[in-house]
């Protein structure tokens, strides 16, 4: 992910250095795959531009670019894709969840036309032919997508999410704030502080769970159509969970 060496090294230097090393040991991968903000490895949000880095890296190995879309897709980070304000095109870009427009089990792959092999049913999954989903999924897109309405909403709730997240983090030592569009999180430098503040926001009647590979980031992804009202709600719960473990 972006910036995982800290900062120590370029980013790509390692990986492309290996895929030039003829005795590395490293066969030339055939894809990429990747997750614009990671969710379940801690919110990590890689940058545009590295993003577009990744993607001419790709294409200088012939290696095929992968977005995995599930969680962060379907305007969870304010557009439809995430990967669209980075102005990358994606070999293959996977969708599911929200893509089901109430719930509802669905996922797709969106393949480039000229990688596209498959026959007709041949790439099936459990989450495949639902037919209720697709309409539902179909009736999600007309009624959210018919302009840019809904995504300047995601993006304006972002904002207010990511203002008392920041005040949140401002009161006590060793927490910041990570995210895109309403996708965020708390990270805590104790990383047992996490799974602590999801027990607390619980016991007050706000559901969150933990991210990262040491549970030390509590994760936020609410529902797109959440109102202002019941974010603050929520936010005020949070803050309070956070009052009590932090101090």
């Amino acid at each position: 992910y972006d910036n995982y060496f800290g900062g120590k090294i370029p980013d790509f230097l390692w990986f492309e250095k290996l895929l030039l090393d003829q005795g590395g040991g490293l066969n030339e991968p055939a894809a990429v795959i990747v997750e614009t903000v990671q969710g379940e490895g801690g919110i990590n949000v890689a940058r545009f531009e590295w993003l577009k880095g990744l993607e001419e890296l790709c294409q200088r190995h012939g290696m095929l670019l992968i977005v995995d879309d599930v969680q962060m897709g379907c305007g969870r980070t304010g557009p439809f894709f995430s990967f669209e304000p980075a102005g990358i095109t994606p070999d293959i870009v996977t969708l599911s969840k929200s893509i089901g427009g109430y719930g509802l089990p669905m996922a797709l792959t969106l393949i480039k036309p000229e990688h596209d092999v498959w026959e007709p049913g041949e790439h099936n999954g459990t989450f495949r032919g639902n037919n209720l989903a697709f309409v539902a999924a179909t009736r999600a897109i007309e009624e959210y997508w018919a302009d840019d309405t809904f995504e300047k909403a995601t993006l304006a709730k972002g904002e207010q999410v990511n203002r008392a997240l920041d005040a949140i983090a401002d009161r006590h030592r060793g927490l910041s704030v990570r995210g895109r569009g309403l996708a965020k999180g708390i990270a805590f430098e104790q990383a047992e502080l996490g799974t602590k503040v999801c027990k607390a926001a619980y016991d007050r009647g706000l559901l969150m769970e933990t991210a990262g590979p040491s549970d030390e980031v509590a994760k936020m992804l609410p529902p797109l159509t959440t109102s202002v009202d019941e974010f603050t709600q929520g936010l005020e719960i949070l803050g309070d969970a956070v009052d009590a473990v932090c101090t």
